[in-house]
């Protein structure tokens, strides 16, 4: 039986010269790690769960309520981390006293549910995805759509579309998608968590609720992160990306979009990673974060949950491809353990984490 450990990370680390500083190197068993938030990246967070929990004896109570509502959780002190697809204004995070790092890439598929369609063939413009959304375009066998689809016969269904109810990361960054291919968009409904959608839009919470309800709904077209494709057995359909290529989801486009952008770059993780440049970048990727008090009030609820998540970050690269998400580039997995290293709890002091001697993930021969 062998141990895999993040080496390039722990390199990182060492260059960063933040371990010896800040963290003593012994773990004792952790106390229950909470944490609320973003649905889309609910799959790594129970996958990595399990494994902590298999390692060390700690618990992990994650609750899937969407970003909008993880990120009131932990302003409200009620979780020891919150989970947003939204890096959160820097004023946000000043008022509220909190850090923000991210902890992977994922990308936003369109799905659909129509008869004789297979997963990846049918094409889309943002164009025409907007006009979708906004109502514009209510039949699937408009022309807009069969223009782009010459060899396909497509169904004379009306488009039932599907969009998230709750305050969602994964409906920021779809809108901020659509808002830099159309200014339609851009002027009419902005990049927010929560859009008041046309009427006649089916509305769900949660990237499970609209999973099952496009899954369920013949006609159905929505949104999700790419990891519920897979767990649903949802058809997911091509983009025409920045480029002017046709691109499907998987981890090589959203690595694409990854390479090209200031992450990847700059190491720098505030922007977006929608319509990013590169033949074959897929157009709406996206992070996923995690936010903590930079002033633990209650220092054994953060320590619990930042113990959780540095484990993920020495243990976690292979679970995290195996939820259909891409690791962080090495600068940017740096900065997020500096963030990690100035959390103090309420008397200035820094955190006594005590880490290193968790066992890793097992891995059989």
């Amino acid at each position: 039986m062998k141990y895999k450990y993040n080496t390039k990370f722990v390199r990182w680390v060492v260059l960063c010269g933040v371990v010896a500083c800040t963290f003593q190197i012994n773990f004792v068993k952790a106390e229950t790690a909470t944490g609320a938030g973003s649905s889309a990246a609910a799959p790594i967070y129970r996958t990595w769960a399990k494994s902590y929990s298999r390692a060390t004896g700690a618990n992990v109570e994650y609750d899937s309520i969407g970003s909008s509502a993880g990120m009131k959780k932990i302003q409200q002190n009620a979780v020891g981390f919150g989970a947003t697809d939204v890096h959160p204004r820097e004023e946000d995070l000043i008022n509220s006293d909190l850090v923000v790092f991210p902890v992977a890439i994922t990308g936003i598929s369109p799905i659909v549910n129509l008869p004789r369609i297979q997963n990846g063939q049918l094409r889309l413009t943002g164009d025409v995805l907007g006009r979708i959304f906004m109502g514009e375009v209510n039949r699937w066998n408009a022309s807009e759509i069969a223009e782009l689809n010459p060899e396909i016969v497509l169904p004379d269904l009306a488009i039932k579309v599907v969009v998230r109810a709750d305050g969602s990361g994964t409906t920021y960054n779809f809108a901020d998608y659509l808002a830099k291919i159309s200014q339609k968009w851009k002027s009419t409904y902005g990049v927010k968590t929560t859009i008041q959608w046309p009427d006649g839009f089916a509305a769900f919470k949660g990237s499970d609720g609209v999973s099952k309800a496009v899954r369920d709904t013949v006609g159905a077209i929505g949104y999700v992160d790419y990891g519920y494709v897979a767990e649903y057995g949802l058809t997911a359909i091509q983009m025409k990306n920045a480029d002017g290529f046709y691109v499907k989801p998987s981890l090589d486009s959203f690595k694409h979009a990854l390479k090209n952008s200031e992450w990847s770059t700059k190491g720098k993780f505030h922007t977006t990673l929608t319509s990013k440049p590169g033949k074959g970048a897929w157009p709406i990727t996206m992070g996923t974060f995690v936010v903590f008090p930079r002033m633990a009030k209650n220092a054994e609820q953060t320590a619990a949950a930042l113990q959780f998540i540095l484990w993920s970050f020495f243990n976690g690269d292979t679970l995290v491809q195996e939820n259909n998400f891409v690791r962080l580039p090495d600068r940017v997995q740096a900065s997020a353990f500096r963030m990690m290293a100035s959390i103090r709890d309420k008397s200035g002091i820094p955190l006594n984490m005590k880490l290193m001697s968790l066992p890793a993930v097992a891995k059989s021969e």
